[in-house]
């Protein structure tokens, strides 16, 4: 009896094509997990409002952050469902990024911190703006916030001292906190930044924290050199002690309106503001900036000395003589005033 016999072909056919497929689907796994889908030239951010959840507006945002096939991420995504489960936030797309990697990402909400800055700050519509320029928050929501007068208190400031309890430095923040939560991180910063030491020296020069970031603001606007914050600091402290007015330029321009004035007038001292230090004896009844860490400390760790009189040095090096009594005083006043005049300056 003959046998028949089967072809091995047909074996061999399915087994390669399995072998294919599997090869196949191994690619395309590798593909998503690791092949990197994004090339930019540095580290880009892609940002997704509270308002704006658009799918289509963030791929084209992906695009021109250097996705290099943008239909694998949208098949991806679509598979992942992630189009209707988009969270707000700001994201890194790092060179050599993956789309995969970049979806656990967006889809756990895992954001990239903004490094938040606002140095050389005067008034709280300056800070607002600064702080809706890097954040989501908008400046219009945090300048109500600083204009409410109960709000400010339950922080344990007013309307008029508010900006003590932004002490500038870099801060870690998510792009899209909301306003109040911001104002309660920068009230966490604050009560940081003022350690039991620091309370301790304000204590024994006879002032609270404000008063001391009041003064620091002062001393901050007197002078562009911090190596003069320390003296100035101590002239002033000796003001106080004696119940003299501060006699303070930048206050009165505070009070002017105009921190551009360069000569300060009989007309500018006639202004009837609480910021007019030469109407007005004591503090000012807020800050006339944001005072920086170093003016701060510097009244904290302010220079002992007896000056109680100070005047920009006539070859306007932007430093100050100083001086002890009202009649060396004049001397180099009457040489500041004599050098504006020969300058033209009014």
């Amino acid at each position: 009896m003959s046998g028949i016999k089967m072809s091995k072909k047909p074996f061999y056919i399915i087994f390669t094509s399995f072998l294919v497929a599997a090869a196949l689907a191994g690619a395309a796994v590798y593909y998503a997990l690791y092949f990197p889908h994004f090339k930019p030239e540095k580290i880009e951010y892609v940002y997704i409002s509270e308002e704006n959840r658009d799918f289509n507006v963030l791929c084209s945002d992906l695009q021109n952050a250097g996705c290099k096939n943008i239909r694998f991420f949208k098949l991806l995504a679509e598979i992942r469902k992630y189009p209707k489960n988009m969270k707000p936030g700001r994201y890194a797309v790092k060179p050599e990024m993956n789309a995969n990697t970049l979806l656990n990402h967006l889809r756990r909400g895992q954001q990239t911190p903004v490094k938040l800055t606002f140095n050389n700050v005067r008034l709280v519509s300056d800070l607002a703006k600064r702080l809706s320029e890097q954040l989501m928050v908008s400046g219009e929501e945090l300048l109500l916030l600083t204009s409410d007068e109960a709000y400010c208190n339950s922080l344990g400031f007013n309307t008029a001292t508010i900006k003590a309890m932004f002490i500038p430095n870099t801060y870690e923040i998510y792009w899209n906190i909301p306003a109040k939560k911001l104002m309660e991180r920068m009230k966490q910063e604050y009560d940081s930044f003022w350690t039991k030491e620091r309370r301790g020296k304000a204590e024994k020069i006879g002032l609270t924290a404000v008063e001391v970031s009041i003064l620091a603001s002062i001393v901050e606007e007197e002078t562009a050199l911090t190596d003069e914050y320390s003296v100035i600091a101590g002239l002033y402290v000796n003001r106080l002690r004696k119940g003299m007015p501060l006699q303070a330029d930048p206050a009165v321009k505070y009070a002017v309106g105009d921190f551009t004035l360069r000569r300060i007038l009989n007309v500018h001292l006639q202004t009837d503001s609480p910021y007019n230090t030469y109407m007005y004896e004591g503090l000012p009844p807020g800050p006339i900036r944001i005072s920086s860490p170093e003016s701060i400390d510097a009244v904290l760790n302010h220079a002992r000395h007896n000056y109680l009189y100070m005047c920009a040095k006539e070859d306007f090096s932007g430093r100050h003589n100083f001086a002890t009594t009202v009649r060396e005083h004049n001397i180099n006043a009457d040489k500041y005033r004599a050098e504006l005049n020969r300058r033209g300056i009014k």
